[in-house]
């Protein structure tokens, strides 16, 4: 039985092909489209997907949608019912995307499919937002029985529910309802210190250290009113997005002393400490929810799904309490990785199919589900363009690129199948020497284009990550963060100067991969899941003793990440990147054709 899974609308839409409960392909939208968050109904990545699955014609069993788009809508509309006359505006706004394709899934679905040559399917199904989460989480990992925990902004109603993982079924045993979401709350302090909603989190997250949690208590008096089992109320009085077009209004500026900070303006201490307490409380709330899981299920394991899953510094903390004797976080937790929960969840769930787990190996291949590009299919694609290139053999692959990396190269990586999620893990990476106390500020304002601030993560061998990193365990899909162990740091606290002199302190002896507590964000590297990536990172270490990398994605600021050749040529010439790899084809920045571009690409890309 062949299944399409879709999620589309909101951000990040998505298609994920299951056959017979094995995960054949799953992409972003995005990736193909080349816009940031695409929500759009996912054509192109409907079409990777049945391209990968070899479906033609009738070759579709079913299609599932990854929430009720009816409930929604009646959501939407009681909410904006309750604030009514407030919020006309952003009603008028929403209604007409609503009459005009939401509430016309089906049609919208078999059209995407007829473009796609591939008659509509028998059955059409639609999983609860929570339910689609849930399945994502559970269904892939490594574990026969385990607990869940699924939160985010919404779905239909719920913002977070809390289940049960057994054999081949999923069970949401609580939730958490709209308006009182803790993926909104972030949301909120994400706005409000001036970087983008439903993107700029990753930043706010990264901001945080630099801060002190002074406004936690604050937070608590005025915000939310906090449970034991990690529910809560929010009070609406100083939030907007009810109704309104923003997150918060001005009776939450004034309980933080101004208006929000306007996007790419300095940064201050503010904005420092508001992420700091925001990322404080969210990590209570996360552990409270925890512990209530664990108490109500009874399981030993835990797994998680949500945008607020994709949160590592709250994942790392809460492994580090031992309330689970482990956990395991989908790799595309967010909406994305809705459109794989819902084709597991008809698998398994609404067709009762068995499922076997041996609580060490997941099912996601390392979240390596996207296009993979052959040498044959790069050779023609440099030959076509007049683009020089060396190619490698085999033997010489891991210690050519090692090499480099020890010559303080920076290295743009296009290697097997594209990854399915946020994280670039090795196979659409920019990898650089994390020894180098220089290389964040060089790769973060010449290559990344983005805020000096926001720290970069190691990939390291699965092997030797106990050396370097307070882990005893395997972190594949770069969703923990872990202290660096103390006896690598080389000062004794990196948060008594100010911002700008933090970031350019040597923290340890793998600067450029430390932040300023100490932490990192911690990609495991194993030679069963990624070869290729294994044998790099074991060439590096026997050239320079170090059994790590910076690895960051391969895009600028604001870009998705790469796709094809094509992506990762622009993007490699765009920047300050010394080489390019792609495939088994090395490129040398300085013997390839002048780059000429009219577009302002950096317009277009960097500025929020």
């Amino acid at each position: 039985m062949t299944i399409l899974g879709i999620s589309a609308f909101y951000h990040d839409s998505a298609a994920a092909l299951v056959r017979d409960g094995a995960i054949v392909a799953a992409a972003q939208e995005e990736r193909f489209s080349r816009v940031k968050h695409d929500a759009r109904f996912p054509r192109h990545a409907i079409a990777y997907c049945l391209e990968a699955g070899g479906i033609h014609d009738g070759g579709l069993d079913a299609v599932a949608f990854y929430d009720k788009p009816l409930q929604k809508f009646s959501r939407i509309l009681q909410s904006y019912v309750c604030v009514a006359p407030r919020g006309l505006r952003s009603f008028m706004m929403a209604l007409p995307l609503w009459l005009k394709e939401k509430l016309w899934l089906p049609v919208e679905i078999e059209r995407g499919l007829r473009e796609c040559g591939v008659h509509s399917p028998p059955e059409f199904l639609y999983p609860e937002h929570h339910e689609s989460h849930a399945a994502s989480a559970f269904f892939p990992s490594p574990f026969q029985r385990a607990a869940i925990l699924t939160i985010d902004g919404v779905g239909e109603w719920a913002t977070s529910a809390i289940g049960r993982g057994k054999d081949n079924t999923v069970t949401l045993l609580q939730e958490l309802h709209f308006p009182h979401s803790p993926g909104l709350l972030y949301s909120a302090f994400t706005y409000f210190a001036g970087f983008r909603v439903n993107s700029g989190e990753y930043k706010l997250m990264g901001l945080a250290p630099y801060g002190e949690p002074r406004y936690v208590q604050t937070i608590y008096d005025h915000l939310i009113d906090l449970h034991d089992d990690g529910s809560f109320h929010i009070n609406l009085e100083y939030f907007d997005y009810v109704g309104g077009l923003a997150m918060t209004n001005a009776k939450f500026d004034r309980l933080f002393g101004g208006p929000p900070r306007t996007a790419e303006s300095e940064i201050t201490a503010r904005e420092a400490d508001l992420a700091r307490s925001v990322q404080t409380v969210t990590e209570e709330i996360v552990l409270r929810m925890a512990r209530h899981a664990k108490a109500l299920t009874g399981e030993e394991y835990l797994c998680l799904a949500g945008g607020v899953a994709l949160n590592c510094v709250a994942n790392g903390r809460l492994l580090r309490e031992g309330i689970f004797k482990d956990i395991w976080i989908q790799p595309a937790a967010g909406d994305a990785g809705g459109a794989l929960g819902a084709a597991l969840f008809t698998w398994h769930q609404i067709h009762r199919n068995p499922r076997t787990a041996d609580n060490v190996h997941d099912a996601m291949n390392g979240a390596c589900l996207g296009p993979a590009f052959s040498d044959e299919e790069i050779a023609a694609f440099l030959e076509t363009h007049g683009y020089p290139a060396r190619k490698l053999s085999d033997a010489e692959w891991a210690p050519e690129i090692a090499r480099l990396i020890d010559g303080q190269s920076v290295i743009g990586l296009v290697n097997g199948r594209m990854e399915f999620g946020p994280r670039a893990l090795g196979n659409r990476s920019i990898i650089g020497d994390a020894r180098s106390p220089r290389m964040q500020s060089i790769m973060n304002l010449k290559i990344k284009y983005r805020e000096s601030f926001r720290p970069f993560a190691p990939s390291c061998l699965v092997e030797r990550v106990n050396d370097y990193f307070e882990l005893d365990r395997p972190s594949p899909y770069m969703l923990l963060v872990a202290a660096v162990r103390k006896e690598r740091r080389r000062t004794a606290d990196a948060r008594a100067a100010s911002i700008r002199d933090q970031i350019n302190d040597t923290r340890s002896d793998v600067p450029a991969i430390t932040h300023v507590d100490f932490s990192a964000r911690v990609q495991t590297v194993d030679a069963a899941v990624n070869p290729r990536f294994h044998a790099l990172l074991e060439a590096f270490e026997a050239r320079t003793g170090c059994a790590l990398v910076i690895n960051t994605s391969f895009n600028v600021r604001g870009e998705p990440i790469v796709c094809t050749p094509e992506d990762a040529y622009r993007c490699f010439m765009r920047t300050e990147m010394d080489w390019l790899v792609l495939g088994s084809f090395l490129l040398d920045k300085r013997a390839q054709p002048p780059w000429h571009e009219e577009k302002r690409w950096q317009k277009d890309f960097v500025l929020d």
